[in-house]
């Protein structure tokens, strides 16, 4: 009994680590190719491979080996220091961008009555 408990949840921990790596692989591929240089990380081709790595490994080996570990760890350091340093530099971009301005911005730049 117990051990099927705790292959349960070694089974919703995989597929939370699996999410993780999905997550990231997916925003680092819709942010673009200069906001890593100017937030000083690696660029963007490194992190899609090292997050489709990590993804591959999280399905493919146990976690108690210590591939799927590492490869947790490369999706946790991306989605807590890489991602905020990528979105500040380009402004919150990628796929859920949001625009700011006043309520009387027009879709080519601000209203301003014909003045």
């Amino acid at each position: 009994m117990l051990m099927l408990g705790f292959a349960g949840f070694m089974g919703i921990l995989k597929i939370v680590l699996m999410a993780l790596a999905a997550f990231g692989l997916v925003d680092a591929a819709f942010r673009r190719e200069d906001a890593f240089r100017a937030a000083d990380k690696q660029n963007k081709v490194f992190w899609l491979i090292i997050l489709g790595i990590a993804l591959v490994v999280s399905y493919l080996f146990s976690l108690l080996s210590i591939l799927p570990i590492a490869g947790a760890v490369a999706s946790i350091v991306y989605l807590v220091d890489v991602r905020p340093a990528v979105r500040q530099v380009s402004g919150g971009g990628g796929w859920n961008r949001r625009r700011g301005g006043s309520s009387s911005d027009g879709p080519y730049g601000p209203y301003n009555g014909g003045r």
